[in-house]
């Protein structure tokens, strides 16, 4: 630190680890290797920052200028003035860990509610107050599922995203868990239900579905897939996309043990791929191998409703021999804000949500194909994703680039049997005037 003066306290750390300057730190790397100094710019004053970093946005393209159709994920929705405006709150703008629950009661019992809310949803017994993001979320769930069967395979299918499916071996890998994939059907775009039977043993700890897929298809034979997985005593894990539910059953109807998910589109805007949102949530019965924190309702001891950190078996505690989890945190700000998005809406509000991102799948499916040398690829029901092969995705897309429309995922470099095959999204931000203008490019090309 040259802007402190400290060369007496260098000289006495060096002489207390026996070396006579601070390049000898070092003498383990090689002389041809060593660099002076970076090959960094030279600084900037806040002004010319600022200035540069206009210039850099002034490239972005938002989506009233852009729409885009981009399917696999992450897609814009329409987020209330009042989220915004709740979460910047001080109160809860600062807030971290809360660890002095007499302090935080306002955000304890806002995490609490988030639970709530995402117990509801899946129609789990217990949710806890959110990880990192989808993918951890799911990563969690398989070293759940070993933890509580003493299994060491996890089957996933293939039509599962694959940034889920790399974060999930990135998570496994140490830890004596291996992972099977299974193929979908070429026809429906579900799981492979014969190739699925034939991959589970006695030993599959866990059957991860997604539901709907990374193709936007519902899974149709989760009752006959539930059977497969209760049979051999293996764990059933169901991936969702939260907007989904409300038109659709839970999956504990139909007999998951963990939900996942990520939590982004209940109130948080895309952000550049920034800050997301990870849903877990699970029987009660697995209330003890539940990863991250829970939020619990206790009384004061003036027998008053209150809310505690509990259950926080976790690295940093006191029990950390014992965590069942290395996340150190939760995504306090984004459950607040899917709290506040979900609230704002209500029962009625979300279920009307829910239809219109179902309608409009739909409807823009219907009029894509409609366009000569455009076919839908999978015969399953989809949600507000699904697969379009054309005769070359690429100069689709280039051209609606050049018609400021961002298009869909081009998934042969992901799925390379799913040459030209486009994978388009569509929410509730698509109005019939994107829409309209989005089919006549098309039409154009």
């Amino acid at each position: 630190m040259k802007f402190i003066p400290n060369s007496g306290d260098k000289k006495s750390m060096l002489n207390k680890i026996g070396l006579e300057n601070i390049d000898s730190l070092f003498s383990d790397i090689p002389k041809n290797i060593r660099i002076k100094k970076l090959n960094l710019p030279d600084g900037l004053s806040q002004q010319q920052t600022e200035e540069k970093l206009h210039e850099i946005g002034k490239k972005n393209r938002s989506f009233d200028i852009m729409p885009t159709f981009l399917g696999g994920g992450i897609k814009p929705h329409y987020i209330p003035a009042a989220v915004k405006s709740i979460i910047s709150r001080s109160e809860f703008y600062t807030s971290y860990t809360p660890y002095q629950p007499e302090a935080s009661q306002g955000f304890l019992q806002a995490m609490f509610e988030y639970q709530s809310i995402i117990a509801e949803l899946t129609g789990m017994g217990i949710a806890n107050a959110s990880l990192y993001d989808g993918a951890t979320s799911l990563g969690e769930a398989a070293l759940m599922c070993s933890r509580i069967n003493k299994r060491n395979n996890f089957v996933i299918p293939t039509n599962t995203s694959w940034d889920k499916r790399c974060v999930l071996r990135n998570y496994i890998s140490g830890v004596g868990l291996n992972i099977k994939e299974i193929p979908y059907n070429s026809e429906t775009g579900e799981i492979d239900i014969d190739i699925m039977k034939k991959n589970i043993d006695d030993n599959t700890s866990g059957v991860y579905l997604e539901n709907p897929n990374f193709f936007g298809v519902f899974e149709e034979k989760v009752e006959e897939i539930k059977k497969i997985i209760r049979d051999n005593q293996s764990l059933f894990v169901v991936g969702v996309d939260p907007i989904s539910l409300g038109i659709t059953k839970s999956p504990g109807d139909y007999g998951a043990d963990i939900v996942v998910g990520e939590g982004r589109s209940l109130g948080n805007p895309i952000d550049f791929g920034g800050s997301s949102l990870g849903i877990f949530a699970c029987k009660k019965e697995f209330i003890r191998q539940i990863p991250g924190r829970l939020i619990g309702l206790t009384k004061d001891k003036d027998g008053k409703r209150a809310f505690c950190m509990t259950l926080q078996t976790r690295e940093q505690h006191i029990r950390r021999g014992k965590a069942t989890s290395n996340i150190c945190t939760n995504e306090g700000l984004c459950a607040l804000a899917a709290t506040t998005y979900v609230s704002l809406l209500g029962s009625k509000g979300f279920e009307h949500l829910s239809k219109i991102n179902f309608l409009k799948g739909q409807q823009l499916a219907e009029k894509i194909t409609s366009i000569k040398g455009f076919n839908k690829v999978f015969k399953g029901t989809h949600f507000n994703e699904f697969v379009i092969k054309c005769n070359d995705a690429y100069k689709v897309h280039k051209n609606l680039l050049k018609n400021n429309i961002h298009g869909g995922l081009i998934l042969e470099r992901i799925y390379p049997e799913l040459k030209n095959c486009i994978l388009f999204g569509v929410t509730e931000m698509h109005n019939d005037k994107i829409i309209k203008n989005f089919i006549s490019t098309l039409r154009g090309i």
